[in-house]
């Protein structure tokens, strides 16, 4: 068969292992699952309720459209219907726009450590990928700019970024965004944008209507706990959204995931005490690592990427003995680097613990 010579080697995406597994293969009766940056509060009451009371018609196909959900989210952000593009997460987003503009002949620049599905899905299509290295785990946005040249289609701007968790501050990002010539496509992905309250991070909005080579990507899988419903969407100038809309499968988007999304839209007093809460998890963390001299990465969003001092691929297998599911940082890019959800302040206070006896039985601690 005629394959593309790209898949050759190429590997699926490894998610982190699931729950039920993990219970299986260790004989455990609780697992606390710590590895995909979920909301460990869940979903908003109201969808709760939702769900509950529904009786959708299965049998009908979605609004290929998503019409309620794009006039909600329009509303929401002060927007026109036609600047909204909706994917399956922002994964199908990512995809569609790699298969929009990425091609043989053609490349694409992005930070590393940064979202795998950026190189993924640019290596499928053929293109170039120039990986730039972060600066103190932040986007090294004037190295990018180095990289950019006459054939570059695609730059990504992960923001705050995963794995790590830091930001480009407004400062920073302005002056780059001024700086890209305008033949190529800023991709800045604000996955995690709900759970940054570090001031020097601005609205980001204003820029999609200053700059028409420019798409923010956000979700409805982070903050708005609704993961399992793939819900992400792209916020651009018409004539973007026109070119990238032809190239998204119908009906991207089931019934429900369109109402569930709509409905925790409306609940933002959900979303704030989220954050509350994420901050004083992400505080027994950074108390943690302050404590045994562990470097970490400044955290911006609802996960903690920080130093253990030994194999983290051994420190991965351990927690998961013990019923918590994490990041290696080996699986990431940085050996000797674990990444972590935010859980419960229970959650957290049991993880800490169970991983400072691991680290003592590697020796870390004395």
């Amino acid at each position: 068969m005629k394959w593309k010579q790209q898949l050759f080697g190429m590997k699926a995406y490894q998610p982190g292992k699931p729950i039920d597994e993990v219970k299986k293969l260790f004989g455990l009766d609780e697992v606390f699952k710590l590895a995909s940056n979920e909301n460990p509060f869940g979903s908003s009451p109201k969808v709760q309720q939702f769900l509950q009371e529904q009786q959708t018609n299965h049998a009908i196909y979605p609004d290929g459209y998503a019409q309620s959900l794009r006039t909600s989210l329009a509303n929401f952000y002060s927007v026109a219907e036609n600047e909204l593009i909706l994917g399956n997460g922002s994964d199908d987003l990512i995809a569609i726009i790699t298969r929009a503009l990425l091609y043989p002949g053609v490349n694409t620049v992005m930070a590393d450590l940064s979202f795998s599905q950026y190189w993924h899905n640019a290596d499928i299509e053929g293109a170039e990928v120039r990986k730039v290295p972060l600066k103190e785990g932040v986007h090294d946005l004037d190295a990018m700019l180095a990289a950019i040249d006459e054939k570059t289609s695609v730059v990504w701007v992960c923001n705050p970024n995963n794995p790590t968790g830091t930001i480009v501050t407004d400062e920073d990002l302005s002056a780059f965004l001024a700086k890209v010539p305008e033949d190529v496509f800023v991709v800045l992905d604000e996955a995690y944008i709900e759970y940054v309250n570090d001031p020097s991070y601005k609205d980001t909005l204003h820029y999609f209507r200053e700059y028409p080579n420019l798409i923010l990507l956000r979700t409805f899988s982070k903050a708005y706990g609704l993961a399992s419903f793939r819900v992400g969407y792209g916020i651009a100038q018409p004539e973007v959204i026109a070119k990238l809309d032809p190239v998204r499968a119908p009906f991207n988007n089931t019934v429900l995931s369109q109402q569930v999304a709509q409905i925790a839209l409306q609940d933002q007093e959900f979303i704030e005490s989220c954050r509350v809460a994420n901050e004083i998890g992400k505080k027994q963390y950074v108390a943690f690592c302050e404590r045994h001299g562990l470097n970490y990465f400044p955290s911006q969003t609802n996960f903690i990427m920080f130093e253990v001092k030994a194999d983290s691929n051994v420190v991965f297998e351990e927690m998961m003995k013990r019923g918590f599911i994490i990041r290696s940082g080996a699986a990431l890019g940085l050996e000797g680097y674990i990444r972590v959800t935010i859980g419960t302040e229970a959650q957290n206070a049991k993880f800490l613990q169970l991983l400072e006896d691991v680290l003592t039985e590697q020796g870390v601690f004395a």
